[in-house]
């Protein structure tokens, strides 16, 4: 069988990282890299049995994993986030898959959870994701947020599903807000993009109406609602930090 490294980045994340590391207990070596928690994230890694490495210097998602990708020492990479966990029945599909793999890398869907409920519809189902590679065939662009895995070679798909407990709660929502969408303004900033007013309230508007219409999440219910609300919110506040941005670089 192939070693398997997993990595995993981290900031904060003591709630999750322990039942995250504990779903992975099956790979031959387990890597995080924290950008300088302030809660007990490290040490509970280490506890786990991880090889945690503290680079404080954040310069966005895409690079921080390729930070942790350049640890690895796996024939294969299997890349998560705190919050998701490999389920018994992928983890029998990953095994099975690099007993005998076919491709230089994988996907699968993502099962994703919202205050508490699993979201079926809202753009987040079908959700899939590909994280599972053969090291030196993939890396990641270096985008501050929403970075993607860029593979140089067709991709397989497994079929089970990996769970991402994304938003715990409403707390949780807020703050991943705010984090977000100052990210995403910063990364279209550098981008050289403009923004007004007028169009952070219609890119927000237009998240909304594409979330709970178009992409039929009036279907998950209540919740459904209160995703798509979530999601207009983080929208109009992206681009509204961005016009701010925009402002404060032209002065008075």
């Amino acid at each position: 069988m192939p070693k398997l490294s997993v990595i995993i980045i981290t900031k904060n994340e003591a709630h999750n990282i322990g039942d995250c590391l504990a779903s992975v207990s099956f790979a031959d070596e387990s890597i995080v890299v924290d950008s300088g928690s302030a809660d007990a994230t490290a040490r509970i890694a280490l506890e786990g049995g991880a090889m945690v490495e503290v680079r404080p210097d954040w310069q966005g998602f895409g690079v921080q994993k390729n930070r942790a990708l350049a640890l690895a020492t796996g024939d294969w990479v299997l890349s998560i986030d705190a919050d998701e966990r490999v389920t018994p029945e992928l983890l029998a599909e990953i095994e099975a898959t690099l007993a005998l793999p076919h491709f230089d890398a994988y996907s699968f869907p993502r099962r994703s959870s919202y205050c508490g409920q699993i979201i079926r519809h809202s753009g987040w189902n079908p959700d899939r994701v590909t994280r599972l590679f053969k090291r030196g065939s993939a890396t990641f662009s270096n985008d501050l947020v929403h970075e993607k895995l860029m593979t140089f070679g067709p991709i397989g798909e497994l079929q089970c599903a990996l769970d991402h407990e994304s938003y715990r709660n409403l707390e949780d929502v807020l703050h991943k807000a705010n984090q977000y969408s100052s990210a995403g303004a910063a990364s279209l900033h550098g981008r050289g993009h403009q923004a007004s007013l007028g169009t952070a309230v219609g890119h927000g508007l237009w998240a909304f109406v594409r979330t709970y219409f178009f992409r039929l999440g009036f279907l998950d219910g209540r919740l459904g609602f209160v995703l798509a609300t979530s999601i207009a919110h983080e929208t109009y506040f992206r681009y509204l930090k961005l016009w701010l941005l925009n402002r404060d670089e032209k002065g008075p």
